[in-house]
């Protein structure tokens, strides 16, 4: 096992999308970790006070290649990152392991004609949003009072499809632009494999998010994580599937709510059957009875998001479990 540091260059971030033409940024053995370097901001950093700005984040805001430039989506993205000996149908475990910002200021933007109220906020406002990362809070509206906790995380998780270029915007079967703010330092994340290599990158950070992210932005961070990268080939998933320290969570994308929650529900299900050897009646039941189905966002056009979260600890005696939801 190797430790890597990956830095945010011009030379190893790409923009708008995923692309399995691009060239990694690094490549990795299963079960590496990396030190990993984002920034966000791409097309407001005109407007950014100074303690938003690094020398770093300029260069690649001034001088990103044109090949590194893949879509029309305005995340900032670091990788692709090549898992050695991934091949499609396998599953890349990315265990999350530290998050935390790197500046102490974020921003939030209204942009016109996107949110859940597009009709109603028409105008695009941007704020900027300082970060006490001493006392890990934010203050908003600034003088309030009102204290928002960090619970930092990325907001994109995601690896590469056949696809020539693909919009970082919707999230989906890959992962990408998910928004779960279940996701942070100690979870666990699980991807299905579509190209050699899954090609997985990361960014979009997030100092804090309601569930839902409805006027399409959260506290937008450049953000600075630890994570393992483990390919998993005795696991087979269609969709992501993660687990936090309490929770399995299952995901659906589609573009309504109902198609998304039918989605995540019958995932829910699958996982179910196939991990706690339970009926398909049965595991629908327990879901009723136990899963907490939340929307994850309504503005990642065109797919909005739920999740289900499935407690672990219903499972503290249970005699039918099979290693996933056990293993550390």
């Amino acid at each position: 096992m190797t430790h890597h540091i990956l830095k945010a260059t011009k030379s190893t971030v790409h923009l708008g999308g995923f692309s399995h033409l691009l060239e990694p940024a690094l490549k990795v053995d299963s079960s590496d970790t990396m030190d990993v370097e984002t920034y966000t901001g791409y097309y407001i950093y005109d407007k950014a006070p100074p303690e938003f700005l690094t020398p770093e984040f300029l260069d690649i805001c001034q001088n990103l290649p044109p090949e590194r430039k893949i879509a029309a989506g305005p995340h900032l993205l670091t990788g692709p990152i090549y898992v050695k000996d991934a091949e499609p149908g396998d599953v890349l475990e990315v265990k999350l392991e530290a998050i935390a910002p790197s500046l102490p200021v974020g921003f939030n933007a209204i942009r016109s004609g996107w949110g859940a109220l597009p009709n109603q906020f028409t105008q695009p406002a941007l704020r900027f949003i300082p970060l006490n990362l001493a006392n890990n809070t934010a203050e908003f509206p600034p003088n309030s009072g009102i204290k928002i906790p960090l619970t930092p995380f990325f907001g994109i998780l995601g690896v590469a499809t056949p696809e020539n270029a693909r919009s970082s915007v919707p999230p989906g079967y890959y992962g990408g632009n998910i928004d779960n703010r279940e996701l942070q330092a100690g979870s666990r994340i699980f991807l299905p494999i579509f190209v050699p290599g899954g090609l997985f990158s990361l960014g979009d950070g997030h100092s804090a998010q309601g569930d839902g992210e409805v006027n399409v932005t959260a506290i937008e961070t450049s953000m600075n994580g630890r994570i393992q990268l483990t390919l998993r080939k005795d696991l087979h998933f269609t969709a992501p599937i993660a687990e936090t320290p309490t929770d399995i969570i299952t995901m659906g994308f589609a573009p309504t709510l109902d198609a998304a929650l039918e989605q995540a529900l019958k995932n829910m299900i699958d996982f179910l059957e196939r991990f706690v050897n339970l009926s398909p009646e049965d595991a629908y039941v327990l879901c009723s009875l136990a899963v907490n189905f939340r929307i994850t966002q309504v503005v990642n056009s065109p797919n909005k998001g739920v999740h289900g979260l499935l407690p672990k600890k219903l499972f503290e005696e249970a005699v039918s479990v099979k290693p996933f939801i056990r293993r550390s």
